[in-house]
């Protein structure tokens, strides 16, 4: 009965080791395109909220009073700051850039990552008819964005409720932190 045991525990370690093996493997084998994935997807973004000529240059911010905002870039033109920052939408985590005007007017946003529900939340990233001209909305707005709901001019996409408030309140977010940065 002891053997039995013993055997099955040490079958079960050498399975484990070997599938542990094969995912470094390919872990160390796919690591820089996925990285160059990653850094091209945010480079895009960048480029739609605020395009700049001469590239942007990462600034320094107050990461406990923005906890949301994973970093704050500058571009190098003088037009803004790209805000990219990670909240909760209804179904997961949203990655998004927001641009901001040296006037503190929100430039554009661009979704970077989600897990939203098709045909719900996704819409506010999709290049669809609705989901561009829930995007275009946020153009042009200040710090005191909010939907129509909360007495604000941002529509809420339909049946997504949920993402289009997380979407608006870390826009207002966004523009906070880069008026913080003085």
């Amino acid at each position: 009965m002891n053997n039995k045991i013993v055997r099955l525990a040490l079958v079960l370690f050498l399975i484990c080791a070997v599938t542990a093996g094969i995912l470094g493997v390919v872990n160390a084998l796919t690591y820089e395109r996925i990285d160059f994935i990653t850094h091209q997807k945010e480079y895009e973004a960048y480029a739609t909220v605020l395009p700049s000529e001469s590239g942007y240059e990462e600034v320094e911010f107050d990461k406990t009073a923005f906890p949301t905002v994973d970093s704050i870039n500058k571009s190098n033109d003088g037009n803004g700051y790209v805000v990219t920052s990670t909240f909760s939408g209804a179904q997961g985590s949203i990655t998004m850039a927001c641009g901001v005007s040296t006037d503190l007017l929100c430039t554009g946003i661009s979704i970077i990552e989600h897990s939203e529900t098709s045909g719900l939340g996704a819409v506010a990233a999709s290049s669809s008819a609705a989901g561009e001209a829930f995007r275009a909305q946020f153009i042009g707005q200040d710090g005191s964005i909010a939907l129509s709901k909360a007495g604000g001019s941002i529509d809420a996409l339909a049946g997504a409720t949920i993402t289009s408030t997380a979407v608006t309140n870390a826009t207002a977010n966004s523009i906070a932190c880069v008026a913080a940065l003085g």
